[in-house]
């Protein structure tokens, strides 16, 4: 595979990449033997669901188990993985098992699609990731099939417990559990405490990204060691998930969480402050969240995972520097400093260039979506978040949406999954700048 024509820079394959991968699985969904009654699947439903699970999403406008057949299950669950671990790690996959010899630019385009942050040593680190990834899935479908073979026999236990395993380390949020009721998600799980353990390892592991995955094989526990990547991606992880199990047990306690003893409380509150974090399962009815706990959900959504992981959102590691750069200003400080380090100028511009493309993009949805639908703007809102963050969580109403929601939450799935900075820089990158440095002036801010 090669792109050598000056257009083709990377941000641009990798886009071009995904929005293949997502035309081919519609193409595949829309097929009768794709469906469980034999029919085909309207273009824009193939469409929709192919987007989700390439962007390991999770919203969806067919129950995944009533509604698509075994054929289809497998062309989704195929996509989430390509969509989860990146489709320059399946290409580069396919070029070692043929023993071709893989390209500089072609490292290039890994390390980029991948969030390394080292050409030099990038092929070692593909090998580290699709062994990691094979450990983490087979562990936790080997742990899910312990739990519940002996309700759906060896066979469906196997294929529910892969399909499972993968979707929650992909940060996918689908789910074949409609065999009792559609759309229940793990709300039959909510008391089972080893359960929703296994499928919060999975979306945790699955989200801190593969560098720090790197970091951690060879330093073991040692967090000094760390790299200054891992370190924030580590302490924001912690910070956000203990946080929001907090503050979801006592927004949701008398509400979405109400009847249900402690134990309970505890579980459900801190599997909403981990699924909110890009996975898309949920133990608990998102309608029922208090508005407090919506917003919450909302705040956990656009923020996600890690940069380099499966999951989506503005990412941890750009909260972390929009924090600290504003701790930085109110101090007068000319630095940005983290754990003894200096984190440079590029890196808080490009934070911030996220943040506002992430905003602006998440507005301007919720206004266009509600001029066209009768829902509620915190349903909308909840559903965009849901959609841009790559999360997959819903208050219900995606099922009811019109093409036109459906097209703009297409959009909206697809630039969070490759990112909203790399979808400007598809449009507007260039290869060079002039080297004209402009007079400055100062302005008045805040």
């Amino acid at each position: 595979m090669t792109f050598r024509h000056k257009n083709f820079t990377n941000s641009r394959i990798i886009a071009l990449g995904f929005f293949l991968i997502i035309l081919l699985g519609a193409f595949l969904l829309m097929l009768p033997v794709s469906s469980r009654d034999n029919s085909y699947t309207n273009f824009c439903d193939a469409i929709f669901t192919a987007t989700s699970a390439t962007c390991v999403t999770g919203l969806v406008v067919f129950d995944t188990y009533t509604h698509w057949s075994l054929f289809g299950q497998i062309v989704i669950i195929t996509l989430i993985q390509i969509g989860g671990i990146g489709f320059m790690t399946v290409i580069t996959m396919i070029s070692t098992f043929f023993r071709r010899k893989i390209s500089l630019r072609e490292r290039n385009l890994l390390m980029q699609s991948e969030g390394t942050m080292r050409l030099e040593g990038v092929i070692k680190v593909f090998n580290k990731l699709l062994l990691g990834t094979l450990f983490f899935e087979l562990m936790g479908a080997i742990l899910l099939f312990a739990r519940v073979f002996h309700k759906l026999g060896i066979l469906k236990g196997i294929y529910y417990s892969v399909f499972h395993s993968v979707s929650a380390f992909c940060n996918a949020g689908f789910d074949i559990m409609g065999r009792t009721a559609p759309y229940q998600s793990l709300t039959l799980f909510a008391d089972d405490l080893g359960t929703c353990l296994i499928f919060m390892a999975l979306i945790i592991i699955g989200g801190l990204g593969f560098f720090v995955w790197d970091d951690i094989s060879k330093y073991r526990l040692r967090f000094r060691k760390f790299e200054l990547h891992t370190k924030i991606v580590l302490a924001t992880s912690f910070i956000l998930i203990f946080a929001g199990w907090v503050l979801f047990f006592i927004f949701e306690s008398d509400n979405a969480l109400r009847g249900m003893s402690l134990k309970d409380k505890l579980i459900g509150s801190l599997f909403q402050s981990i699924t909110t974090r890009t996975a898309g399962f949920d133990t608990l009815s998102q309608d029922s969240l208090s508005n407090s706990g919506a917003i919450l959900s909302d705040i956990l959504m656009i923020i996600g995972g890690s940069p380099g992981s499966t999951a989506g959102g503005i990412k941890t590691t750009t909260l972390a520097v929009v924090i600290l750069n504003a701790f930085a200003a109110a101090r007068n400080s000319k630095y940005v400093n983290a754990f003894k380090r200096r984190i440079d100028d590029s890196i808080i511009k490009q934070a911030f260039a996220v943040l506002t493309v992430y905003l602006f993009t998440i507005l301007c949805s919720t206004m266009l979506i509600s001029m066209i639908e009768p829902f509620d703007t915190k349903e909308i809102f909840f559903e965009v978040a849901s959609a841009i963050g790559t999360v997959g969580l819903t208050m219900g109403i995606t099922t009811k949406l019109s093409v036109l929601s459906k097209i703009i939450l297409i959009f909206l799935m697809y630039s969070g999954r490759i990112g909203g900075l790399s979808l400007m820089m598809v449009f507007v990158e260039r290869r060079s700048e002039a080297g004209i440095k402009r007079p400055s002036e100062r302005i008045m801010i805040g």
